[in-house]
């Protein structure tokens, strides 16, 4: 070497300066050399800043020291057996213990533990981990009814959120009961409703959950799987916690028009869709294509129910409709449009997103539209037999109809 500064040198015949770095990380001895591509002594000292600087870090992060981990007591998003014999449904910071009696208990799943990191491995972390494993508490094993639930998220193609919750909510029902569905009845039904209950959670909450299970229930008798009642259908109690939603009025409808342009061009359309049909805003999302009638555009909505499956007319001037209509997440759709309509001075806590379907179905019955054209163009009631044969209403009477709906 010529010369030497530091972490740089000069290699004999030679008038450029490199960089020199070396390590040495658990017994590893590694040295790297590099031409900085400049015989200029200052400027190689500029250029070899940010290697040196990484070079440090490196080292920094390979000598021993603590960081913080979530050591899990159970392995999450799974139903364990405990020791003595009782269910437990982990989540990722919860344990819920469900005792034979139907009482719960909520606590942490694990804690926080300092783990000492030597070379890129937290030894202590595989330590603690490795003490849980010795004493595992055994999975619960798979049966033919979580076959079944699988299967009917298949035929119905749940995925995503959708499906976790069902799988949830069938898991907590196995803890709850312990019991094959085959003898099962409907108090064994009503402990799950309860069960929610006592956790605090509304009507329409429980009801969504235990919806899950009625439409497995009931895809299982349809395929002969399963004989007798449906022991989840309609073990809800009756009872009223939810804020009664009120439509909006025609002062309302102004002052929403008025302060429209604060919203992106995406949520304007969306929220026009819904002032001007009353359909459901996660039936919006679904929309991904438009089909014709006799000259009248439309698309097939509902999955909430099957009377919720329709045709629904599309509003005069709606833009054409070349695949997914809207995109991203319902809820964060809605919290949009809300501070919209907060914002235009509507403060009344019952007057919500939902409020344009009751809007709808006031102004329908206002003209003096015959209630199942109502149902048919807002997805509410309950289908007869005869409702079964053929389409339904043309879309041209529909669509009459929906334009007294307006916006």
């Amino acid at each position: 070497m010529l010369s030497r500064t530091g972490y740089l040198f000069q290699r004999e015949g030679s008038t450029r300066w490199y960089i020199r770095l070396q390590s040495n990380v658990n017994g590893e001895r590694r040295v790297v050399e590099k031409s900085l591509g400049t015989a200029n002594r200052q400027e190689a000292e500029i250029l070899s800043l940010p290697l040196i600087a990484e070079h440090k870090a490196k080292l920094l992060a390979a000598r021993p020291h603590f960081e913080a981990v979530w050591v899990h007591e159970f392995e999450p998003g799974r139903e364990h057996v405990a020791r003595d014999g009782h269910r437990v449904i982990a989540t990722d910071r919860e344990l819920i213990h469900i005792k034979p009696d139907g009482t719960t208990r909520i606590e942490p799943n694990g804690g926080p533990r300092q783990a000492l990191k030597v070379g890129g491995r937290l030894t202590l972390h595989s330590l603690v981990k490795a003490h849980f494993e010795q004493d595992r508490p055994k999975l619960a094993t798979k049966d033919s009814d979580d076959a079944l639930l699988e299967k009917y998220l298949r035929h119905r193609a749940v995925t995503g959120y959708k499906a976790k919750e069902a799988r949830d909510t069938w898991a907590l029902f196995k803890a709850l009961v312990g019991k094959r569905l085959k003898d099962c009845d409907r108090d064994d039904g009503r402990k799950l409703a309860a069960h929610y209950q006592s956790q605090g959670l509304k009507r329409d909450s429980i009801r969504k959950r235990l919806s899950w299970l009625v439409a497995a229930v009931n895809f299982g008798i349809a395929e002969g799987l399963l004989t007798g009642i449906n022991m989840f259908s309609g073990v809800l109690p009756k009872g009223n916690d939810a804020e009664r939603r009120l439509p909006f009025d025609d002062n309302d409808v102004k002052l929403i028009k008025r302060n429209l342009g604060k919203l992106a061009p995406a949520d304007q359309l969306l929220l026009r869709l819904l002032a001007a049909t009353g359909m459901r805003l996660g039936e919006a999302f679904q929309i991904d294509k438009e089909m014709v009638e006799k000259g009248c555009r439309f698309v097939i909505l509902g999955s909430k129910t099957e009377s919720s499956l329709r045709r629904v007319p599309l509003p005069s001037g709606f833009p054409a409709i070349k695949g997914q209509l809207f995109q991203g997440n319902p809820h964060a759709a809605s919290k949009r449009l809300m501070s919209v309509i907060r914002e235009a001075g509507i403060m009344d806590a019952a007057k919500v997103v939902h409020s344009f379907r009751h809007r709808a179905k006031d102004r329908l019955r206002a003209a003096g539209c015959p209630d199942k054209i109502n149902d048919a163009l807002l997805g509410h009631g309950k289908k007869s037999v005869a409702d079964g044969y053929g389409k339904g209403y043309p879309v041209v009477v529909l669509k009459k109809w929906l334009d007294e709906i307006g916006f």
